[in-house]
């Protein structure tokens, strides 16, 4: 920025392990959402070592960081990110497209992941159709069409209203306890960071505390 270079995170390190509930909290501009994107494989770090599964994230080309967003990863995002245009279960069933799945079978396995979370009587609304709250559920079941390792949610309640919001973070809880599917949330919010049973608190681009570090 300007000839001076920002160092968006320094010094972190960390592990996610499988299974776990986690929530990462600061400030804005802490560095909160560089490291979500990190996790996400959406960024690379430009120094240091990032492991997504085993795998070295800086030695796989793109084609081979796309493959492994897609067979590991869920994205829930504050926005919903939904196609306006297009029903719930296309919708659901976008990333396994990508994956060369049949259409037939798209269907059915998104038609099951909106049943997974409440919507199997929306299968053919779009999100115009749909309140705020049921279009998160139908975000979140895109995330978990593909049976991934880990859901990874960028203020998942922000535009929800608190009950809403209780139901959304209920769901991720119980798709955490029941399907073994880690959780890492990123949030403003105390009440919903205090829901993951661990809390990793960034600030000035550092782990500032971390409750429950894995090692």
């Amino acid at each position: 920025m300007g000839g001076v270079s920002v160092e968006a995170l320094r010094g972190v390190d960390l592990r996610i392990a499988p299974g776990e509930f986690a929530a990462i909290v600061g400030p804005s501009g802490s560095g909160k959402s560089t490291l979500m994107h990190l996790l996400g494989c959406l960024d690379r770090p430009t120094a240091g070592s990032l492991r997504i599964g085993g795998r070295e994230v800086a030695a796989l080309s793109d084609a081979e960081l796309a493959e492994l967003r897609n067979a590991t990863i869920g994205f829930v995002f504050q926005s919903f990110q939904l196609l306006a245009r297009t029903s719930a279960r296309d919708n659901v069933a976008l990333p396994l497209v990508y994956r060369g799945v049949g259409r037939a079978e798209r269907r059915r396995l998104a038609a099951e992941a909106l049943a997974t979370v409440g919507l199997g009587h929306r299968l053919d609304h779009r999100p115009n159709q749909l309140s705020g709250g049921e279009q998160q559920r139908v975000a979140i079941a895109r995330a978990l069409v593909g049976e991934p390792r880990v859901v990874l949610a960028d203020e998942p309640t922000g535009n929800l209203d608190t009950r809403t919001g209780h139901e959304v973070m209920d769901l991720l809880a119980r798709l955490n306890t029941e399907r073994g599917v880690a959780v890492v949330l990123v949030t403003h919010e105390h009440d919903v960071a205090a829901r993951a049973r661990r809390q990793i608190r960034i600030r000035d681009g550092r782990v500032e505390h971390d409750t429950g570090a894995s090692g």
